[in-house]
């Protein structure tokens, strides 16, 4: 592990399609400080019979800032319920493997609940998240950011929260109100560079955060965005370094801050995804290092 104060880390999209255990074997080699991990991947390992002792194992000499991920923080009655007991089972797990937070998104995760909204309302009364005015939608994520943070104190855990590009609570303003609301200490925000980028937030907004509140850095790429509701499987599918977002303008806006901590790439291109992992890690972890460090 670096002795640098930026970490960089292993995002398990990097290599989509390998295991945990995979997962673990390309951080070390490449020399990533870290893993960031799936509870997929996670769930896998743990269904075919192997132990929190053969985690920790094979987590052993790696950080692991966070797991990934719980969706849909804004969900109410009656679908609240499966929003806690998935909070549990991820919070649990999270200690299980030492991780020291869970990222936790606001939603709809489905963006094909949002443009069905946009493009007929009246026949989508169900929705009822998007039909409320923007000040109870902010409301009701905070509440429930609340209860969340709640339930993961005693794990020892902090919830980093990302807002999805085509949520209707999307801005960062958003999320540092909700954060606010929340009240609560072991909340901070995760900056996603391109969930920034087709919300329609700069890296000046990003500069002028609070360091305090900043856990962790998605360092991200993207395809030129058009407007409208962002399709990230279209937007994302580009190696990071190759697309339009200015790299390194956004993390010197991080490195305004003063932030010092952990950042891991997110990847989302499908050929890269059939590309050797290790190489396309190798070469992320050199554009990692050169702009970061």
């Amino acid at each position: 592990m670096s002795a640098n104060v930026q970490k960089l880390i292993l995002h398990p999209t990097v290599a989509r399609h390998a295991t945990f255990v995979m997962d673990t074997v390309i951080a070390r080699q490449v020399g990533f400080d870290g893993l960031e991990l799936s509870a997929t991947k996670l769930d896998a390992f743990l269904a075919a019979g192997l132990t929190q002792d053969d985690l920790r194992s094979y987590l052993d000499g790696l950080d692991c800032p966070g797991l990934g991920y719980l969706p849909d923080i804004e969900h109410s009655d009656p679908q609240a319920a499966g929003l806690f007991a998935d909070a549990e089972k991820l919070f649990n797990m999270a200690a299980m493997a030492g991780a020291k937070g869970v990222q936790i998104l606001t939603g709809p995760l489905d963006v094909q609940q949002v443009l069905d909204y946009q493009n007929q309302p009246a026949l989508h009364q169900d929705h009822a998240f998007l039909r409320l005015d923007h000040k109870d939608q902010i409301a009701l994520c905070a509440a429930n950011l609340q209860k969340l943070a709640d339930l993961a104190a005693p794990y020892g855990l902090v919830l980093y929260l990302e807002a999805l590009g085509w949520s209707p609570v999307n801005r960062l303003a958003d999320q540092l109100e909700i954060i606010d609301r929340s009240a609560r200490e072991n909340v901070r925000i995760v900056i996603d560079y391109w969930h920034c980028y087709v919300s329609g937030d700069t890296p000046d907004m990003v500069a002028k955060i609070d360091k305090s509140l900043i856990y962790g850095v998605h360092f991200c790429d993207s395809n030129p965005y058009p407007g409208g509701i962002p399709i990230e499987p279209v937007l994302r599918d580009v190696p990071i370094g190759q697309g339009v977002i200015n790299l390194k303008h956004w993390t010197n806006a991080v490195k305004a801050t003063g932030y010092k901590g952990w950042w891991s790439a997110e990847l989302f291109c499908l050929r890269q995804h059939q590309d050797n992992s290790f190489t396309v890690a190798q070469q992320l972890y050199n554009l990692m290092d050169s702009i970061i460090r």
